[in-house]
């Protein structure tokens, strides 16, 4: 995965272990934003897995980030799986952030994007996610670059 360049002021590339503080207040952030709790929070421990999995090039999830003036400004974390209804892999966008001082200038877009050419240059021939009803902001981005369908999820945990 190499990097690209944006015209916005900010770059979109992988993370490399340099970025594990950076990234990590990053994740902090949009954990508490997307209002995790319970069986959905990140209990301690998770985000350290979940970056080593980063890192590992023998795992199927990857994470790219977006960097302003040597800061990171967005994160997307994305897997690779194969599907019953398709012959390639399918690339699931797991999570996607940007900081809220900077929403609205491409971050969020150029990070889509980008998992797109991924998920192309892997063989997927289909990338997609899950958000809330509620995420108004979010949805109208996503309105512009993919399309909805009418499925509903369902979860249920089996483990804590």
């Amino acid at each position: 995965m190499g990097a690209s360049s944006s015209s916005n002021g900010f770059t979109v590339r992988p993370v490399s272990d340099p970025d594990y503080v950076a990234w990590s207040a990053l994740w902090s952030d949009y954990v508490a934003l997307s209002r995790r709790k319970d069986q959905t929070a990140s209990p301690a421990g998770i985000s350290t897995i979940t970056w080593r999995r980063f890192i590992d090039p023998e795992q199927p999830v990857f994470a790219i980030v977006a960097e302003a003036e040597g800061q990171l400004v967005g994160l997307a974390h994305f897997v690779f799986h194969h599907s019953t209804a398709r012959v390639g892999p399918a690339c699931y966008l797991q999570d996607l952030f940007t900081r809220p001082d900077l929403r609205r200038r491409g971050v969020g877009a150029a990070l889509i994007n980008a998992v797109y050419a991924h998920a192309a240059e892997a063989g997927a021939s289909r990338v997609y996610w899950h958000t809330e009803d509620v995420n108004s902001g979010g949805r109208s981005l996503f309105d512009g670059l993919a399309t909805s369908t009418s499925f509903i999820v369902y979860t249920h945990n089996l483990v804590g």
